[in-house]
């Protein structure tokens, strides 16, 4: 159960554009936006931050940087993050096969040496403590461009906040990202946990 009820997104009118961003890349208004609203700027600074972050016009595919903020999600263990990222990836061309494998991605032939060493970088920066050594670091450069490194980085750190914020509120999961993360990694073990409803 929510420790914060979302509020309806008509309960702060000049919040309409920044909802609006959310309407297109995952199909309708986040609760953790609408639980936020609470305190209009944070809501817009959120929105402006992950507009930046998944911009479309960056260097790394925008359903792989979902990918990253699931992997992400996973070592915080935010579930409601772990269903949205799935949503986004899917919603950007990631395919079926390489949405199941995520939690598998090391071993999976879905996925390229390259993706697996940026989805290793993401683990190892999501660790508390960081566990980003100098060693994969300049073994990421090898494989990744400067610019691509600084935008892996910005969805790690974006989903640190957004997995800190939905798993303290126990934001209740919506119904379309709850089914998809269900389907294609219930039988793995995820569940929507405090978040389902």
């Amino acid at each position: 159960m929510a420790r914060l009820p979302p509020l309806p997104p008509e309960t702060t009118p000049e919040l309409k554009p920044h909802f609006d961003f959310f309407l297109g890349t995952l199909g309708f208004t986040p609760n953790s936006v609408l639980t936020m609203q609470r305190k209009p700027k944070l809501a817009q600074a959120l929105a402006v931050l992950n507009a930046a972050v998944m911009d479309p016009g960056g260097e790394v595919d925008q359903g792989f940087r979902r990918l990253i903020g699931h992997v992400v999600s996973k070592v915080s263990g935010c579930l409601y993050c772990q269903a949205h990222t799935l949503l986004g990836a899917k919603n950007f061309g990631i395919s079926e096969a390489k949405l199941a494998d995520v939690w598998v991605y090391a071993s999976s032939p879905h996925y390229s040496e390259r993706e697996r060493l940026a989805l290793d970088f993401a683990l190892a920066a999501a660790s508390q403590p960081n566990a980003v050594t100098d060693e994969q670091f300049a073994t990421l450069q090898r494989h990744w461009s400067d610019g691509e490194i600084v935008e892996l980085l910005g969805v790690v750190a974006m989903f640190a906040f957004l997995n800190r914020w939905n798993d303290t509120m126990a934001t209740p999961l919506e119904a379309v990202p709850e089914q998809l993360a269900a389907q294609t990694l219930g039988a793995q073990g995820w569940s929507a946990g405090k978040h389902g409803g």
